[in-house]
């Protein structure tokens, strides 16, 4: 799993700390008084936890000074830090909620708040470094938080103990009042707070069981960021003003690769509002009072671009040279048994091609971020930052300073979809570089949603080609699948442990470790090179290699003659959890009833992240191949559900990215240059094409798992096989549009 695999190349980006082998409980270290209320905090090591979906072992302190999670203030406000970067999936809420089940919170007490740069306090427990991705924010946090805000209460029933002169064991916590009963005595949490801050932090607590919570799994409890969100008063990056503060945009070739080799700016100079114009080695930063005036100075730039090491293909021409490498085998992924041997005894045996563009993430925020120089010759940063770590040690590196001395002020950010964590922190360093340039002021550099779409980082394209084949009793005897694409974590510090032997787990996950039961399979990997910037998007390998598979398993089950559930369902024997959501997906949707002519049902089933889901997927296709989702049905096992209404959002969300993505969404290229450039030509799908999505969640008391990506992998091949149901025809190119589906 990604997330796996960054923790352990988070060595090469942070400086890892040697952990200390302790009781499961006695991480909870120190308490002190803060603005006369209690912190609390939790110590774990980096690389802490697994992320297995079990109870995990929890390593020692490997730091002195405390990790804060909770603040409790006089005013009787708590107060969460929040490690993760908030974009919208309701991150501040999740893990707020869990604090405040276990310290018996009321609800509207609750805070939250974006915690300091700092991975040996804020580390990610996956990735070893503060970031946000792989959908871990609740699942490497789940221990840690509950632990802290346990701790937290204990010490204000002790303060309360003390300070009436009763026994712990007589007191009550509910809704946020400390109770006494015998003697009616009672006491909000500010007013013990400032006593609570002087006792030690206990070194066992007392976790609740699941049976009695109160706000996990809670479906009534409001985001902390709905009113802000919706009256406009919460700060995103955009909205960041500091004093004297400049715009800056950047000119950057419009080819992958190319170079500044000549520039004539006098024209740039003469736009009003314009200040300065540097070369530098990003591109032509045009620095001026607003951003209106930077773009248009932008415009009136006449740069000569050197494309000595540009891209210069087009999309087609590097399809073919994909399917060259297709010709021959690739860096083994999997292989068990003898697939080869396996497909020339099936009694039938299924082969496609298919093809996955390049996908842009374009979040609704466009990039951006503002870089403050400090006197001590670090700086501070005020951005939507998803990889801290990352972002610290980089631009360290541009000031010439210590990572510490770099501060990131984290603001909400309106989307990401992995575009905002970087393994080189690409636009934050670009405001870094152009900010060391100028010198005179704050630099906020913005992004225009074209920037991002022309020359941004895109979902890598990828061709699969797989060749499948059952018995003579339809079962599944053999497959082999040969997958080309550009790898993102190579030339990264994340290569040396997450590419292996030639192949980027990236590439193949899902695919190289599926679940279903074949007994001969065969996986390999082509990872051509292209000046193209790549990186993970919304489920990263995933969105790929679930739909070739659970199109590919359709045409299967056709082949044999069997019901698309039954033979996944037989196919998943070892996979309970599968199991378990295919099949309380298909009954919520009616799989086997009849439906109107001209509809039918497709279904596809996956896990990523460590989250199980299922989608069947309704749909209409009229006479002139325009394809209408009537309905989806979604089953999700994500472990302990937090936040019942987040999750529903979460997977609804997914579905229809997933689906709108499919339906008509690609980058393609032009002699290298992009054809596509805002909203007019890369559309996501609208309000009014969004199906309705019915969400059901399986009960479990596991630790909980992500949902911020999984809802994604199933979406699109359930609607793909509900289309061949309806036509028979294979959707094997996406989006559906090459199919001649619109």
């Amino acid at each position: 799993m990604l997330h796996h695999l960054i923790k352990q190349a988070a060595g090469d980006v942070a400086v890892a700390a040697e952990p200390v082998t302790a009781s499961r409980r006695s991480f909870l270290k120190g308490a002190g008084a803060v603005g006369g209320g209690l912190v609390i905090g939790a110590m774990l090591p980096r690389g802490a936890f697994a992320a297995e979906a079990k109870a995990p072992t929890i390593i020692g302190p490997a730091d002195p000074r405390p990790q804060a999670f909770v603040r409790i203030a006089p005013d009787n406000t708590v107060t969460v830090l929040v490690k993760h970067l908030d974009k919208g999936q309701g991150i501040m809420t999740g893990l707020t909620t869990i604090v405040a089940e276990e310290l018996d919170a009321d609800w509207e007490q609750m805070r939250g708040a974006f915690a300091p740069a700092d991975s040996t306090l804020y580390a990610n427990h996956f990735f070893g470094i503060q970031g946000t991705g792989g959908s871990t924010a609740v699942a490497n946090s789940w221990d840690e938080l509950r632990m802290a805000g346990a701790a937290a209460r204990a010490m204000l029933v002790a303060t309360a103990s003390a300070r009436w002169n009763v026994p712990v064991s007589e007191i009550t916590v509910e809704k946020g009042v400390v109770r006494h009963a015998k003697s009616n005595r009672t006491a909000n949490f500010g007013a013990l707070a400032e006593d609570a801050a002087k006792l030690p932090v206990p070194q066992k607590v007392a976790l609740k069981d699941a049976k009695d919570y109160k706000l996990v799994g809670n479906p009534s409890l409001h985001r902390l960021d709905h009113v802000s969100k919706t009256n406009g008063t919460a700060i995103f990056a955009m909205d960041i003003r500091r004093p004297g503060q400049v715009t800056a945009v950047l000119a950057r070739s419009p080819r992958f690769g190319g170079t500044v080799k000549s520039v004539d700016a006098a024209a740039a100079k003469q736009v009003p509002g314009v200040i300065d114009v540097l070369t530098l080695p990003v591109g032509v930063a045009v620095v001026a009072k607003n951003t209106w005036a930077a773009i248009k100075g932008r415009e009136a730039l006449k740069v000569e671009w050197d494309d000595a090491k540009a891209e210069t293909r087009g999309t087609e021409e590097i399809l073919a040279d994909y399917r060259n490498l297709a010709e021959k085998q690739g860096n083994v992924a999997a292989n068990k048994g003898d697939a080869e041997k396996a497909l020339a005894g099936a009694a039938k045996v299924v082969e496609a091609e298919f093809v996955f563009p390049y996908l842009a993430h374009a979040p609704m925020e466009p990039l951006n971020a503002t870089v403050e120089l400090k006197p001590d010759g670090g700086c501070t940063i005020y951005a939507g930052s998803q990889f801290q770590g990352v972002e610290q040690k980089v631009v360290a590196s541009i000031l010439g300073c210590k990572p510490e001395q770099v501060a990131i002020e984290t603001q909400w950010a309106g989307g990401s979809f992995g575009r905002r964590a970087t393994p080189n922190a690409d636009y934050i360093a670009e405001a870094a570089i152009i900010a060391k340039a100028y010198g005179k002021a704050p630099v906020h550099l913005v992004w225009t949603r074209e920037d991002d779409i022309q020359g941004g980082r895109y979902r890598p394209l990828f061709l699969h080609k797989i060749k499948a084949g059952v018995d003579a009793q339809g079962k599944l005897v053999a497959w082999q699948q040969r997958i080309v694409g550009q790898s993102f974590m190579t030339g990264t510090p994340f290569e040396a442990v997450m590419v292996k032997n030639g192949v980027d787990e990236t590439s193949v996950e899902g695919a190289s470790d599926m679940a279903y039961a074949v007994p001969n399979l065969a996986v390999d990997l082509h990872s051509p090179v292209s000046p193209v910037t790549t990186l993970w998007w919304r489920s990263v390998g995933h969105t790929h290699t679930a739909y070739a598979k659970e199109v590919m398993i359709d045409e299967l089950a056709a082949a044999a003659g069997k019901d698309p559930v039954a033979f996944r369902m037989d196919l998943l024997k070892d996979s309970p959890r599968l199991q378990g959501v295919l099949k309380l997906a298909a009954e919520k949707a009616d799989w086997g009833k009849p439906l109107p002519k001209g509809r039918a049902r497709g279904v596809a089933v996956h896990e990523s992240f460590d989250t199980f889901v299922a989608h069947v997927a309704e749909v209409s296709v009229n006479d002139k191949g325009q394809v209408k989702v009537e309905r989806v049905v979604c089953a999700v096992d994500c472990g302990q559900a937090v936040n019942p209404n987040i999750i529903e959002a979460q997977i609804s969300g997914g579905t229809g990215w997933g689906i709108g993505h499919a339906l008509r969404d690609e980058i393609t290229m032009t002699g290298g240059v992009v054809d596509q450039a805002n909203f007019d030509t890369y559309q996501p799908l609208r309000n009014s094409e969004m199906p309705p999505v019915e969400v059901h969640i399986l009960p479990s008391t596991i630790r909980p798992t992500g949902v911020g990506e999984p809802g994604v992998p199933t979406a699109a091949p359930a609607v793909a096989n509900a289309v061949f149901a309806a036509t028979g025809k294979r959707l094997h190119h996406l989006p559906f549009t090459k199919s001649g589906m619109v």
